[in-house]
């Protein structure tokens, strides 16, 4: 799914303005993001005609940092451009039950760097859209 660029043209005021010599516009940006969320895939298997897929997925990041990403989506369904839904799934294992039977399994002794609190820092988050339906 893309949007064209009259559709852009009506949500462009909650983006930033691409400032300098940048090499993907925010239309395609926001095509590569779209396309991300109805197919699922990975960033590494974003189609080449989207451009470099790290360039689009460190601007979302950023865009998703700033609140620029939540400001666009809400902008996308006000304007009845496209209805999507947007869910953030945080797995911490410190937070899922075990078995009392899997709990008598041997402690490794040495700790190894990843393994330590402060090597983690806080839990990850996966961002998980879903599309509700096409417009």
């Amino acid at each position: 799914m893309q949007i064209t660029p009259e559709q852009f043209a009506r949500i462009e005021r909650c983006l930033p303005t691409q400032r300098g010599n940048v090499s993907m516009t925010n239309l395609q940006v926001v095509n590569a993001m779209l396309f991300v969320a109805e197919h699922g895939c990975k960033w590494r298997g974003l189609p080449k005609r989207f451009g470099n897929w790290h360039t689009v997925y460190t601007r979302m990041r950023r865009w998703a940092k700033s609140g620029v990403l939540d400001k666009m989506f809400e902008e996308l369904q006000r304007e009845q451009v496209v209805r999507i839904k947007i869910e953030a799934v945080s797995l911490d294992s410190t937070s899922v039950k075990v078995h009392p039977d899997g709990t008598g399994a041997l402690k490794k002794t040495a700790r190894s760097p990843s393994a330590s609190p402060a090597a983690d820092g806080t839990p990850r988050f996966i961002w998980l859209p879903r599309m509700l339906e096409r417009p």
